[in-house]
């Protein structure tokens, strides 16, 4: 499976899991991540399948693309405080993206994906990304995978708040997200933590978390 298809499934299995009865159900209520309702986590799961349509809008991106890991490197949220201007951002779009209700929402998703079905077929595959978000570029494969990641961690998220069973990422999609956050647990803490933390139990550090 390609690249492409991965995220494509990975997709597929965010809107079904939008449109589980036990999202609905609880849309109002806190979530497993502070200061979100569960509504607002879905609307920042649904923004990360949005954000693919501009990527593939030409003229193609001239700019060079940077590496994903420094990528990661300079984005300003990953250590931002829980109630600092960047982090209340993020919460106030997914708040947003979700105000028209769960109905709408998995529509706008569906459609998304629809479109994106084509539009991944249309692009060749040096395909460059430009963020507007962060001024700088990425591969478009580089750019999936960090599509990918979202929709993992928030898959989870979102089902724990819901009180459903995490949905299992096709291989193709789980390889590439295990092998991103696995380069940026050894940026943050190491190879030393990383092998112990995969391997010796008990010389294993108390958290190799990336985020």
């Amino acid at each position: 499976m390609s690249l492409r298809n991965a995220y494509l499934e990975t997709a597929a299995q965010a809107a079904a899991l939008l449109n589980s009865p036990a999202v609905a159900v609880s849309w109002e209520k806190p979530s497993a991540l502070a200061q979100w309702t569960v509504g607002g986590l879905a609307g920042h799961l649904a923004y990360q399948i949005f954000s693919v349509d501009p990527a593939l809008e030409g003229p193609a991106c001239e700019q060079e693309p940077i590496p994903v890991l420094e990528h990661y490197a300079r984005a300003v949220w990953i250590d931002a405080p829980l109630d600092g201007e960047v982090s209340s951002g993020i919460r106030a779009k997914g708040d947003g993206i979700s105000s028209e209700g769960v109905r709408l929402l998995v529509e706008r998703v569906r459609a998304a994906l629809d479109r994106q079905r084509s539009g991944l077929e249309e692009v060749h595959g040096d395909w460059v990304v430009f963020m507007p978000q962060t001024g700088w570029a990425l591969s478009l494969d580089d750019f999936l995978v960090t599509r990918l990641v979202e929709l993992a961690v928030h898959m989870d998220d979102l089902a724990v708040s819901a009180g459903l069973s995490v949905p299992e990422l096709p291989g193709a999609a789980l390889d590439p997200v295990v092998a991103l956050l696995a380069g940026l647990a050894v940026r943050r803490h190491g190879q030393a933590a990383l092998l112990r933390a995969l391997t010796r139990a008990e010389r294993a550090p108390a958290a190799i978390n990336v985020f």
